[in-house]
């Protein structure tokens, strides 16, 4: 009735359910590597952003760029041109990393921010250079002003 050398359905089932188990336990763990990829990418660009914050303080009058919605585009218009496009967040990628600044004449301080895991992140800096996270302390940031060690 049987052939040999068959699987039975039985068997079948068997090895269908041990690759079921081996997949459920490996995808917990690739999730986690992109989260950690996605912060090693917030923070590497981070560090670019804020040597182009620098760049543009450099050559428009020691000032640095306003806060606000467009703080990227004076990166992008600048002559000469210090990045080429607004970078997105990579926790987030529809939306651009945050800047905030001290809100000071002139500004002396400023926060560059990811929105971070909980994707709701975000960071300010008062005039005398403290950052402070808001909605928790789930952003990513750098700053020229004063850090606390916080972060992710």
């Amino acid at each position: 009735m049987f052939r040999r050398g068959s699987f039975t359905i039985i068997e079948l089932l068997i090895v269908i359910a041990v690759i079921g188990i081996l997949v459920g336990l490996a995808l917990p763990r690739f999730k986690g590597l992109q989260e950690e990829a996605n912060i090693a990418k917030a923070k590497s660009e981070l560090r670019v952003l804020q040597t182009a914050v620098e760049s543009y303080y450099m050559h428009n009058n020691n000032t640095y760029p306003t806060a606000g919605a467009t703080w990227e585009d004076a990166l992008v218009n600048s002559t000469p041109r210090i990045i080429s496009a607004a970078i997105n967040d990579p926790f987030n990628n529809t939306v651009q990393y945050g800047y905030d600044d001290d809100g000071g004449t002139p500004v002396n301080y400023y926060v560059l921010y990811s929105v971070g895991l909980t994707m709701n992140g975000a960071a300010t800096v008062d005039t005398n250079g403290t950052v402070s996270e808001t909605n928790g302390a789930s952003c990513i940031y750098t700053t020229n002003g004063i850090t606390r060690d916080t972060q992710p």
